[in-house]
């Protein structure tokens, strides 16, 4: 704590504000507990798909079948790590971006003047506030001189508003916003002027804690796709069972060893168990929360990056989203008629309008739109302010909003110099201007404004030494012309719109700025086609009118938290699946809201982060498509692994059951039925979620959302595919056994041309194209690898042996051994018709 001079105010003692402190608790918002490596374990582990993957793996375990059970855990265990190294990855990054929420304030007690921690703040203390000072808490102005703060934290305004200290009229709390007002809000910064404000509210009662307490009472959606899964799961588990029951009846019944019967009925059990969704589901999507990762998006729910693929709404606020955040001069006016935009270097004629520009804002600028004039001085080659020392300055009144400042030139004994900026009527009163050239000047000035630009005039005029007045008015200013003002487009945006575009996905701009600047951005940005709806609109309108009127509007401004909630709402309620961007705490209950909640990494307030589901590291607005990209890939390949996994278990099924009904040897026990495992579950962990995206991803419409993962199509497909297998199977088993086949040979014979059964699958499954083409040179390494290992360990088994007697087989001969490739040929040009528009999943 520090001290200084005291002053005329007395404030509160520190009694009173041990007191409050100790009655209304820190001046902070609620932090969540950082989310240790063991947490993340916790939960991860608590998540039903991982969870029943470990159960599956528990079950074969007590079955006796380690190896299964083996696999089972080593895939839960990836899972497992990836999620944790990620996670944690992400809460450090986080913690690593958190803002100072609490900074320190300068207070009066006791008469004296000391600065304190901004979590020691009080309600009744008194805030001494100064140009470039984070307002500590929420507090109601009791002097203010020239005093203007930015609030787009809180409203999406990139403009700092005027301030005014409070009459006895005032109400103590107000929504933040607009000019002229006497409230200053927790996390606001003072960009120009001082004054003195009594503290109102603190920590949660503020109005940034009010809407973290919003936070709070939203509940987050279950994503959809795990709920489908958990559903699939559960009624496959029961037609396992059922057949499971189905080998003991009739192995019982036509064999007459019950006990032998029951191992036959485990062994189908432990084939038919469901446990390949899970495990599809749950390395998916750590795969691709990894994958989204290099491209600087981190995940905080990874159920979030599938949903991400679904999206057909995309709602983006614009301050600090679309936009950079920052003021920049974008184009200039002189009284010539002459203009010029700073894309490019502007030529010398504009040199005395941009060298006035910075002349008349504070020398160390803080406001964003002096900082913008210095800049563009600096880099139209305008005269440089060293040689020169201010003199006076004239500031802001509320009847001429204009400021000026006077200079001397080092050195000489001249005139002095005196630059003038200010409202365009402010400076034409300090001009008079004549009706000529007043109609010339404002209708400049109205075309600069209806290009969304924040518009001021600049003047000039010269005084003798002696001739320094009290009042700016009485200079002779010259004008000198207009400078437009704008929040400039981050890099990549119409471009990550327009690709939005393509993929069928809606862009809406949601923000609190006026409807004209909302209008310029959204031309820039390129979102187009759609109504313009004001916050004043939006109130007026009950939910159900909002959630007819939604799908026609594009632009959403002059809105307030509240109303950027209710918007996603309504989208909800329209049937749209909505990923909404942020990065203020004004964001915050909408991010939440919505399916998809992404808030900026770096400008992005803790409360922004915390209530997303997705965080953008680099603020890189474009790195949503990409992340949308990932989306849709991962879903098509679930789509694709579930379609094999439905197929696959068809043949081995159906292989279980025929010689118990047809009273012939039997094809699997609990080791081959484990093999065959030892193929499934990585082709459908690995090769699958490897698979590249299919052509014009991104040039295709978002999915229905009423569309089930599990569709009628997909699950036909993977039946009808498998049955195709079956048949071809199950007709080479009975030629054999009629033949006087041995049961090895039987069982060597039905088991490889399974595998080969299921390499057809793999390869049909891969690509939801047609072209066969595409199934056997479509690139994947992984499923290289894969193969490779299955070729190496069927070598092994078909020459070695002691390994074909443990596992009951034995040697092929040449037609036998060259049958398995015709096997696969045959059954992946059959399975490549079921690709039909009538199966097509």
């Amino acid at each position: 704590m520090t001290q200084t001079p005291a002053s005329p105010h007395q404030g509160l003692s520190a009694a009173q504000a041990r007191e409050r402190l100790e009655r209304d608790g820190p001046n902070e918002l609620p932090r969540p507990d950082l989310r240790t490596p063991l947490r993340i374990a916790l939960d991860v582990v608590r998540e039903p798909m991982l969870a029943m993957l470990l159960g599956a793996g528990g079950v074969y375990l007590l079955l006796g079948d380690t190896a299964e059970a083996l696999i089972l855990m080593v895939f839960a265990g990836f899972s497992i790590a990836v999620t944790i190294v990620q996670e944690a990855r992400t809460e450090n990054v986080l913690e690593a971006l958190r803002d100072l929420s609490a900074p320190r304030a300068l207070v009066i007690r006791d008469g004296e003047t000391i600065r304190v921690p901004g979590r020691d703040v009080v309600e009744g203390d008194l805030l001494l506030l100064d140009q470039g000072d984070r307002i500590a808490a929420d507090a109601l102005l009791i002097e203010a001189r020239e005093l203007q703060a930015d609030e787009s934290l809180l409203t999406g305004e990139s403009v700092p508003v005027r301030k005014r200290p409070a009459m006895s009229a005032d109400a103590e709390q107000a929504e933040p916003g607009g000019e002229d007002r006497p409230h200053v809000f927790s996390g606001s910064i003072i960009t120009h002027g001082d004054g003195l404000a009594r503290v109102v509210a603190t920590g949660p009662r503020s109005r940034i804690g009010l809407i973290g307490r919003s936070l709070a009472a939203l509940e987050t959606e279950a994503p959809r796709l795990q709920l489908e899964t958990g559903r699939i799961v559960r009624i496959c588990a029961i037609g396992g069972i059922g057949v499971a029951v189905l080998v003991v009846l009739l192995y019982g019944s036509l064999r007459g060893g019950w006990l032998d019967a029951i191992l036959a009925g485990v062994a189908i059990g432990m084939s038919l168990l469901p446990e390949e969704f899970p495990v599809v589901l749950t390395i998916f999507l750590a795969m691709g929360a990894w994958r989204i990762a290099q491209v600087g998006v981190l995940t905080r729910r990874t159920a979030a990056i599938e949903t991400m693929g679904a999206a057909t709404v995309l709602c983006t606020d614009k301050t600090g989203t679309l936009t950079q955040n920052r003021m920049t001069v974008t184009a200039l006016w002189l009284p010539s008629g002459d203009t010029a935009t700073l894309t490019a270097r502007p030529d010398e004629r504009f040199s005395p309008l941009l060298e006035a520009g910075a002349l008349a804002s504070a020398p160390v600028p803080i406001d964003p739109m002096e900082v913008a004039f210095h800049e563009a001085a600096r880099n139209g080659s305008a005269p440089a302010r060293e040689d020169r020392t201010l003199v006076q300055s004239h500031g802001l009144r509320p009847e001429l909003l204009a400021m000026s400042n006077v200079w001397r030139t080092n050195g000489g004994e001249g005139l002095l110099e005196i630059a003038a900026k200010g409202a365009p009527e402010a400076i034409a009163n300090l001009c008079g201007l004549d009706p000529a050239a007043q109609a010339r000047y404002e209708a400049a000035a109205r075309a600069m404004a209806q290009e969304g630009m924040r518009v001021l005039g600049v003047a000039a005029a010269r005084t003798s030494p002696d001739g320094v007045a009290e009042d700016h008015l009485a200079y002779d200013f010259r004008l000198l012309g207009l400078v437009g003002l704008s929040d400039p487009l981050r890099a990549g945006v119409p471009q990550a719109v327009a690709q939005c575009a393509d993929a069928g996905i809606r862009v809406v701009m949601i923000t609190g700025d006026y409807a004209a600047t909302a209008q310029a951005i959204a031309r820039e940005a390129g979102i187009t086609g759609g109504d313009l709806m004001t916050g004043d609109e939006v109130a007026a309108l009950s939910d159900e009118a909002l959630a007819q009127r939604i799908g026609t509007v594009s632009i959403f401004a002059r809105t307030m938290p509240e109303q950027k909630l209710r918007i996603v709402t309504a989208l909800k309620a329209a049937g749209e699946i909505v990923a909404m961007t942020g990065d203020g705490v004004n964001d915050a209950p909408a991010l939440k809201a919505a399916h998809i909640g992404i808030a900026m990494g770096k400008r992005g307030t803790d409360v922004a982060r915390e209530a997303s589901a997705i965080v953008l590291v680099e603020d890189d607005f474009g790195a949503i498509v990409a992340a949308i990209r990932v989306g849709r890939r991962i879903y098509d390949n679930i789509r694709k692994a579930m379609s094999f996994i439905f197929g696959v278990h068809v043949p081995i099924a159906g292989l279980a059951v025929l010689p118990l009904a047809m009273g012939l040897p039997v094809v699997f026990g609990p080791i081959q039925i484990a093999l065959l495992e030892m193929i499934i579950d990585p082709v459908c962990a690995l090769v699958f979620e490897a698979e590249r995206e299919e052509r014009r991803l991104m040039q295709r419409p978002p999915r229905d959302p009423r569309e089930r993962l599990f569709s009628l199509p997909l699950v036909l497909r993977g039946i009808v595919q498998g049955g195709i297998a079956f048949v071809l199977l199950a007709g080479l088993y009975l030629l054999l056994a009629t033949r006087g086949a041995s049961a090895e040979t039987l069982r060597t014979l039905s088991f490889f041309g399974l595998v080969s059964a299921t390499l057809a699958l793999v390869l049909a499954n891969r690509s939801f194209s047609t072209a066969i083409t595409h199934a056997l040179l479509r690139g994947n390494r992984t499923f290289r690898y894969v193969l490779a290992f299955i070729a190496a360990g069927s070598a092994l088994i078909l020459m070695v042996p002691p390994i074909q007697r443990v596992l009951g087989f034995t040697s092929l001969s040449l037609w036998e051994l060259a049958l398995l490739p015709a096997i696969g040929l045959g059954l992946l040009a059959l399975f490549e018709l079921t690709k039909r528009p009538l199966l097509r999943p």
